[in-house]
């Protein structure tokens, strides 16, 4: 069996697939914070007794402290179990519960009044441009999707002056509809824009 989770946004989202990728279970919740908490309990109700074989966790981008309640719940569970770990792209699991044929875009909110944006082609899902952190104005200059979601949806799209803004969550169930390329990263977070805090410079010696 296969464990999917995802706690990059709003969402607390986890999902079960058989080895044939049917879905056995999932459990949403939606919350502006406390995955902590509520992790741990929600997968516990959802497993039943049931150990996976191998784990998938979102890797945002997202929320600084969620991408890493996941992460680290992820790989709490693999160390434990003995089990492999692989992440996903956050963005495309959002990307993946469109009901569109066309091409579609996720813009979620994120540091410095910035947009994390990727835009995706449907059908069979794939990347249609890269991931970037870029301010409203630079991100309407270069997605021209009809259809965006997210967080950042609406300004994205007052923005531009067109296009529809959906409310779609990430949901782990949508997980096996990635393409393989962005079910296998490495799981550790994603970033779209460089941390704010940087090393500082070594002294030189007078």
């Amino acid at each position: 069996m296969l464990l999917a989770l995802d706690t990059a946004t709003p969402a607390c989202t986890a999902a079960l697939f058989a080895e044939d990728g049917r879905l056995i279970d999932r459990a949403d919740e939606v919350m502006a914070r406390g995955h902590a908490e509520r992790l741990m309990p929600l997968l516990e109700r959802m497993l039943d007794g049931r150990r996976p074989s191998a784990i998938l966790v979102g890797c945002g981008p997202g929320s600084f402290t969620g991408l890493r309640v996941g992460i680290a719940a992820a790989h709490g569970m693999a160390i434990g179990w003995g089990v492999p770990l692989h992440g996903m792209s956050t963005l495309a699991l959002i990307a993946a519960g469109v009901a569109s044929d066309g091409p579609v875009a996720v813009a979620l909110t994120g540091g410095h009044g910035e947009l994390f944006v990727q835009q995706f082609e449907r059908n069979p899902l794939e990347e249609a441009g890269p991931l970037a952190s870029l301010s409203p104005a630079s991100a309407a200059a270069v997605i021209d999707a009809p259809v965006i979601v997210g967080s950042g949806a609406a300004v994205l799209v007052a923005e531009r002056g067109h296009g529809e803004a959906l409310e779609v969550p990430a949901a782990a169930a949508n997980a096996l509809f990635l393409p393989a390329s962005l079910r296998s990263l490495a799981p550790r977070p994603v970033y779209a824009r460089a941390p704010d805090a940087k090393a500082p410079l070594p002294k030189v010696a007078a």
